[in-house]
């Protein structure tokens, strides 16, 4: 287990979406800064937590071993990765201001803890890697948090 990647999620990663110019322009695609946020907080860790479910594996069984290869590995993610899940042009946006996106980000890193704390064993499923355990979603967390903070120019020291 990386407690490094748990630590950074758990106690960094808010702080440098607080700290980034909501007018800075994405170095690939269309999302702005208050777009991935929300996407982070309403897709992937609300998907991580078991809150947002998707039955669905979208990866072919034969190549989901390969992902899953690629997702504990620490390649990053391809700049402009496409997410077949989203459409073409960001969602709208759920609220009013970037401060209210990052708080309800807050909120649901604190219920992705605190629901792999009261059952360990949990197993949550991901539309492209599968069912996967507390450990398999930091990792997929951490990777896909800093994919979107090198969307907007931030490489985090000490990752």
């Amino acid at each position: 287990m990386s407690f490094e990647k748990e630590n950074f999620l758990r106690t960094r990663l808010v702080r440098y979406f607080q700290q980034l110019d909501p007018s800075t322009p994405p170095g690939w695609g269309k999302m702005s800064v208050q777009h991935m946020i929300e996407h982070y907080a309403g897709d992937a860790v609300r998907n991580a937590s078991g809150r947002l479910k998707i039955d669905k594996i979208i990866t072919p069984p034969e190549n989901l071993k390969r992902m899953r290869d690629f997702m504990m590995s620490d390649r990053p993610f391809k700049e402009n990765t496409k997410n077949p899940l989203l459409g073409e042009e960001p969602a709208s946006l759920r609220y009013h201001t970037v401060q209210a996106a990052i708080g309800a980000l807050q909120q649901e890193l604190i219920y992705f803890f605190e629901t792999f704390a009261k059952d360990p064993q949990l197993i949550t499923r991901n539309p492209f890697f599968g069912d996967l355990n507390f450990e398999q979603n930091v990792q997929l967390l951490y990777k896909h948090a800093l994919h979107h903070l090198r969307q907007f120019g931030v490489v985090p020291f000490n990752t």
